[in-house]
C-alpha cells in the first residue's frame, strides 16, 4: 500500500513477506548499503513483532518528522524508523528488539523514497530477491502475535484494560503508537 506523505515529500510503502530466508534478507541489506543507494531507504522488521501497518506507518512519520526538525538520532530515515517502531533510542537495542534474525521467516518492510516509481521498483527488487510476492497478512495482529508483542513491548493487561473499548488488538496498536510518540520526548 503506497502512501504519499506530502508534508515530507516522500512516498511510503509498507509490506510484508512470508517464508523469507534470513541470509537472503541480510545479503540484500548489505548489498544495498554497499551500493550506497540514495534513491530509497529500506528497513526490514521481524513481522511477528509488528502490530499492523499502523505501527510502521506512525514509526515512519515520526522518523521523517525527526529529520525535518533535526532531532534524529540515526543517519538514515530507515534506521530512524527502526528506532521508533521499536520504541527505543539506541540502535542496537532496536535491532535486537524487532529486527530480523535467524529465526525470522515473516519480514515486514518499510520503503521510503522521493519518487513513487523508485519505491515501486524497490518493492519489486525486494520481492525478486526474496523469490516471493508480498504477503501483507504477516502484518495483521493475530491472537498468536499478541502475547509476543505484549511481552516485547512490555504492555500490561492493566494498560490494555485502561485503553480498551472491548478491542484488545486496537488497544495494543494504540499503546505502541503512544510509545512511539513519547520516544521523541525522551533524552
Amino acid at each position: 500500500m503506497m502512501v504519499h506523505l506530502e508534508k515530507y515529500g516522500q512516498f511510503l510503502e509498507i509490506s510484508g513477506f512470508h517464508g523469507v530466508n534470513f541470509e537472503l534478507a541480510e545479503k540484500f541489506l548489505k548489498k544495498l548499503r554497499a551500493e550506497n543507494s540514495e534513491t530509497v531507504d529500506i528497513q526490514f522488521f521481524n513481522a511477528d513483532l509488528i502490530a499492523t501497518k499502523e505501527h510502521l506507518h506512525f514509526a515512519a512519520l515520526n522518523a521523517l518528522e525527526s529529520f525535518k526538525s533535526k532531532t534524529n538520532t540515526s543517519k538514515t530515515p530507515a534506521m530512524e524508523t527502526m528506532l521508533y517502531a521499536a520504541t527505543q533510542n539506541q540502535i542496537q537495542r532496536a535491532i535486537q528488539k524487532i529486527g530480523i534474525n535467524r529465526d525470522s521467516q515473516n519480514v515486514a518492510v518499510v520503503i521510503l523514497g522521493k519518487e513513487r516509481a523508485q519505491v515501486e521498483l524497490a518493492l519489486m527488487v525486494v520481492s525478486s530477491f526474496f523469490g516471493c510476492k508480498p504477503d501483507e497478512s504477516v502484518l495483521e495482529l493475530t491472537e498468536q502475535k499478541q502475547a509476543a508483542i505484549k511481552q516485547v513491548f512490555q504492555i500490561t493487561d492493566v494498560e490494555i484494560q485502561t485503553v480498551t473499548k472491548g478491542n484488545t488488538q486496537e488497544a495494543i496498536v494504540n499503546l505502541i503508537i503512544e510509545r512511539e510518540a513519547l520516544l521523541s520526548t525522551q533524552t
